[in-house]
């Protein structure tokens, strides 16, 4: 995984990366800082920008990581792992948690 390039969809408004997050079992915790969606192919991550967020897709912008670089963004941002998004159109994704 270190070697690969990934493809992460952020925000242009507020610099937000894509996550996904689990349902809150308890309504007064804070929020799970989530997912991070990460796509093996820039084509994959513009369909799937393109299929489910047609209306917003101008709001986004598709990003490079290195995977070398994986580790420290997910310290940075606080994410519990990430989601690598097998097939952007259905979608199915296979989620990894952080040790």
């Amino acid at each position: 995984m270190l070697s690969e390039t990934f493809y992460l969809i952020r925000s242009k408004i507020d610099g937000q990366y894509l996550v996904a997050r689990p349902r809150a079992t308890d309504p007064g915790k804070l929020p799970d800082p989530g997912f991070l969606l990460m796509f093996r192919e820039y084509a994959d991550a513009l369909s799937y920008l393109n299929t489910h967020g047609s209306g917003v897709a101008d709001r986004f912008a598709v990003e490079t990581i290195p995977g070398t670089q994986l580790k420290s963004l997910l310290k940075r941002w606080g994410f519990t792992g990430v989601g690598v998004v097998q097939d952007p159109l259905l979608p199915q994704i296979q989620f990894l948690q952080q040790e």
